[in-house]
């Protein structure tokens, strides 16, 4: 008897403007790595011909504007939804598919109500994999220094945000991306 061991694998999509969703997709990659799941990581605008379901897990980010993805993100998934609606793959009551899973991140300032200008953010993108029959394993919020506006990095409702994600932020980002990887894939 050969014993084989079958390689789970990750793709990461994301849209980054300044840096932060970026950062956060890099130690997302690091996390599922160290877990021993092959990664393939791309921004969006290179991820159009991608398949979700070619993957165990695909994880995707994106900055909260005005409580939603930026338009290049929205649009991207969009764009896939249709074309998986075109394919048939998008059934009434959404029934899940087994070993497919989603993974949400959203990065945000939060200067005028905090977290509540992600979470709508993020809920919408976990819908398009929801409906795809999709498992979301979890949506994650991380807070993220406002580039170019030091008043809303200072005084904003969640405080200073200067620095962050902080490279502790990234570490606690890549430890919780193993032990997520680990649960879901690798023993799964």
């Amino acid at each position: 008897m050969v014993n084989v061991k079958l390689t789970k694998t990750a793709l990461i999509v994301y849209w980054s403007k300044t840096g932060n969703t970026e950062k956060v997709a890099t130690a997302i990659k690091q996390g599922l790595e160290d877990a021993e799941v092959q990664v393939t990581m791309k921004k969006q605008a290179e991820a159009e011909n991608v398949d979700y379901f070619d993957y165990d897990l695909v994880c995707v980010g994106a900055p909260s504007y005005s409580w939603h993805p930026p338009e290049p993100m929205a649009k991207f998934l969009k764009d896939k939804f249709a074309a998986y609606r075109k394919e048939g793959k998008i059934k009434p009551c959404a029934p899940k598919v087994p070993g497919k899973n989603a993974l949400i991140f959203v990065t945000y300032s939060g200067p005028h109500t905090g977290i509540d200008e992600a979470t709508p953010a993020g809920k919408y993108m976990a819908q398009f994999f929801e409906h795809l029959g999709f498992t979301v394993l979890d949506e994650w919020y991380i807070l993220s220094e406002f580039h170019g506006s030091l008043e809303h990095s200072t005084k904003g409702r969640m405080g200073d945000v200067r620095g962050k994600p902080t490279q502790d932020d990234l570490f606690k980002i890549k430890e919780d991306t193993e032990s997520l990887a680990k649960k879901h894939l690798v023993q799964a």
